[in-house]
């Protein structure tokens, strides 16, 4: 087929420069390559296993269960890259962890927003599926994000988010000497009436490409700035990132319990305890 000599991923990926037997089956998700070492400092364990670009890879293990990290930069594009390398060397859970600022006014800078399904306002994902393809969050991973966040005694709230593709004109900000774009005024509000919680620049992306590849996918954000109020400090960063460790070692106990009892999928009448 026309093409063929153009996939560069035999092997070891071209983007991540991981292969086969790098990466856990469950793989968190941040944005930013300086939260890896954040997030790593919660593990057992984890070794280093591919550095590319903005793509810094590291496996280990926490509470005894595999785990991976990926940081994907900022924005869809370069997410949907690892979340295609990712997939190809055998990662089926994937966790988006990251920051996002709110539009509810009763949601604090701290809190962790657990996201169920995403609006997506970035391009990325229209490129792979009809507009009207829901981007959906994994239940299994959304319930093990709660549980996590419950045991870890961290306020967090869950709902839609909104993904869009720029940080300034396409969440309602001014841009360079006061632009605005068309309809900007008004986005803000519109979302806010909408019911839905957050804005980030990945999650839609990351759930739409799970959905059509049959991965579990998820996203816990921590917020760092509500657009009600116009509060904003990077507080909080660790909570994500430790709630998504422990909500990965809880799919595992999720699976090993589905194994056990012979079924398919995790259901509130499978307990955990």
């Amino acid at each position: 087929m026309p093409g063929d000599s153009e996939d560069p991923n035999e092997g070891e990926q071209y983007h991540l420069e991981v292969g086969p037997g790098d990466v856990a089956d469950a793989v968190l998700l941040p944005g930013n390559p300086e939260r890896v070492p954040k997030i790593t400092e919660f593990w057992d364990d984890g070794e280093e296993v591919g550095r590319h670009r903005e793509y810094r890879t590291v496996t280990g293990t926490y509470d005894g269960a595999p785990i991976s990290v990926t940081s994907t930069g900022i924005g869809s594009p370069s997410a949907a890259i690892a979340v295609e390398e990712l997939a190809r060397v055998g990662a089926d859970t994937l966790v988006r962890v990251g920051s996002c600022g709110t539009i509810q006014p009763e949601m604090s800078v701290g809190d962790l927003v657990i996201t169920t399904g995403a609006v997506r306002q970035e391009g990325t994902s229209a490129e792979y599926v009809r507009e009207d393809y829901p981007a959906s969050a994994d239940h299994e991973v959304v319930s093990a994000l709660i549980a996590a966040a419950e045991r870890l005694g961290y306020e967090y709230h869950t709902g839609i988010t909104m993904s869009a593709d720029s940080f300034y004109a396409g969440q309602g900000r001014p841009g360079f000497e006061g632009f605005e774009a068309a309809r900007s005024e008004r986005l803000v509000d519109d979302l806010r009436e909408a019911n839905v919680a957050n804005i980030e620049m990945e999650a839609s992306a990351i759930l739409t490409l799970a959905n059509l590849y049959g991965l579990r996918a998820g996203a816990v954000c921590t917020v760092y700035a509500n657009r009600e109020t116009g509060e904003f400090r990077t507080e909080g960063e660790q909570r994500a990132a430790e709630t998504a460790s422990l909500a990965v070692a809880l799919l595992a106990k999720m699976d090993e319990i589905k194994r056990e009892r012979g079924v398919d999928r995790w259901h509130a009448g499978l307990s955990l305890e």
